[in-house]
């Protein structure tokens, strides 16, 4: 599969994405663990089709120790017993605000409450922002048709 453009050397992208990477980088250094990070922007991206994402951030995930079980089990959460609480807390806020059309009210008040439970203000605020941007990155990705299997850790940075 070819992209239809090449998202690496537009120039228009290339400003975009600098702004979004710094948004990351916001992220990256909040109080929320870089674990559950990759736990929400992996189900983000499975829900959106975005092969670029899921394989940049599985692999992500690897690197930095995370276990295969847990990461053939992201899809499945809500039947698996590997994930804390929290996690499926965040899983669940990230399916949601994934899947903003799906609902009538978009995240449910009962989602956003269990995720209080066990996040303060800031990793909240986090959260928040790393689904807003996982669903920008996959929709430029899934839009440009962006081929997924290439990606090796640190590539880009």
């Amino acid at each position: 599969m070819d992209a239809r453009l090449n998202l690496h050397t537009s120039p228009v992208l290339g400003r975009i994405f600098k702004h979004l990477n710094a948004a990351g980088k916001v992220i990256t250094d909040s109080a929320l663990s870089a674990a559950t990070q990759e736990l929400v922007k992996i189900r983000a991206s499975q829900i959106n089709g975005c092969g670029f994402c899921t394989d940049m951030h599985t692999k992500d995930a690897v690197a930095a120790g995370e276990t295969a079980t847990r990461l053939n089990l992201i899809a499945v959460w809500r039947e698996a017993t590997v994930f804390t609480d929290a996690e499926r807390a965040a899983l669940e806020l990230a399916e949601q605000g994934t899947r903003i059309a799906d609902a009538a009210g978009g995240v449910t008040d009962e989602a956003w409450a269990n995720a209080a439970k066990h996040y303060d203000e800031e990793q909240l605020a986090a959260l928040v922002g790393i689904i807003a941007l996982i669903n920008a990155y996959n929709r430029a990705n899934v839009v440009v048709r962006q081929p997924a299997g290439d990606y090796v850790p640190g590539m880009f940075g």
